[in-house]
């Protein structure tokens, strides 16, 4: 059973986001924002101007008593100590924002939104630097650590991008539907047609690998290398579209929620650059010692396992509601996932030791 965070909103939460202190902020529907100080006691609570949905909250990376919050297009800059009306406000978004990500050195702020760009916000001299763009909306951006000028951003477009600083245009591209095989094509053949659209990302603590949960229900794991990312692996856990990743930090522990209503904690440490190697080997091996009428069913059969046994979840939350968004804290020496969904109450799982 959960432990319910209550009397922090009236409304749905949003968004959650933890500081390196463990102080917890919540952004809700009708622009307000809660800030929980080990565990549910209430440590601040705002409203926000024009009661706009807190889409996004992301804390300093750097100075942890700094908070930004997206509320309709607009970034406001808070100060925890002292919760009352924002230090600074940017107005750098046309639309409304839906992901906020600060770099680790705190010198960079992205800003994702509906129109599909991404405004990447000098934190110090106050200014954009890059406008970034997809085609469709922009779902997620995040800069990536140890790489304080390189993000990845994400999409309804199914694009999945890589970007540098230094240039406008997207060092990588990759388009989620392309990243199916032969064999995925054939097998999702006849069943109700299902796009890709990208919703959420998250890059582990080396900067390289990186999660992305689309609306097909499958989580799709890369591999930057260099000035171009690989398709490392794929696996499916949801039955419908995965809504939040996060990778733990120091770990390749992912955290993913769904719009089934699914917490699940994933453990990729030892497929990670091993799976799609295994994949093709006992493909070629099958296909070298069965007749050709039945090369194509073990292709399918190969496939299916690798999807729905090769990956298996180290531990299944039955949340029962839609999933918004989720977030990890230590409390007590112990780690807990938090989860916002439809309700006004933030809920929060154990989750076993790594």
């Amino acid at each position: 059973m959960a432990v319910k965070w209550t009397g922090g909103h009236s409304s749905s939460i949003l968004c959650l986001n933890v500081n390196l202190e463990g102080l917890v902020a919540s952004g809700a529907e009708r622009g307000e924002l809660t800030l929980w100080d080990g565990g549910d006691a209430l440590a601040g609570q705002l409203q926000l101007p024009k009661a706009d949905n807190v889409t996004s909250v992301v804390f300093s990376p750097r100075h942890p008593t700094r908070l930004y919050a997206s509320h309709g297009e607009t970034i406001s800059l808070l100060d925890v100590r002292s919760l009352k009306e924002p230090i600074e406000c940017f107005h750098v978004n046309e639309e409304e924002i839906n992901c906020l990500s600060v770099n680790e050195d705190d010198h960079f702020l992205a800003a994702a939104d509906d129109s599909g760009a991404i405004k990447v916000v000098d934190l110090e001299n106050k200014k954009v630097i890059r406008s970034l763009r997809h085609s469709n909306i922009c779902s997620s951006v995040v800069f990536r650590p140890q790489r304080p000028r390189s993000l990845v951003s994400c999409g309804l477009d199914m694009q999945v991008m890589l970007w540098n600083l230094q240039k406008a245009r997207p060092l990588w591209t990759t388009n989620l539907q392309e990243c199916e095989t032969e064999e995925d094509s054939l097998q999702s053949a006849g069943q109700l047609f299902n796009p890709p659209l990208a919703h959420s990302l998250s890059v582990a603590s080396c900067g390289n690998i990186f999660g992305c949960g689309a609306q097909d229900g499958k989580v799709r794991i890369f591999r930057v290398t260099g000035v171009k990312f690989e398709h490392e692996l794929e696996f499916q856990g949801h039955s419908l579209g995965v809504s939040q990743v996060l990778f733990m930090p120091e770990t390749y522990q992912l955290l993913t929620g769904g719009n089934d209503g699914k917490v699940l904690l994933w453990d990729i440490g030892s497929d990670v650059g091993k799976q799609q190697k295994s994949l093709a080997k006992s493909l070629q091996r099958r296909k070298a010692q069965a007749p050709a009428s039945t090369r194509r069913d073990a292709k399918l059969s190969q496939v299916a396992s690798n999807e729905h046994a090769g990956v298996l979840p180290k531990l299944a939350i039955e949340h029962g509601e839609k999933v918004n968004w989720i977030s990890c804290v230590e409390l007590k020496g112990s780690r807990r996932v938090l989860v916002a969904d439809q309700s006004s109450s933030v809920s929060v799982y154990p989750l076993p030791e790594p």
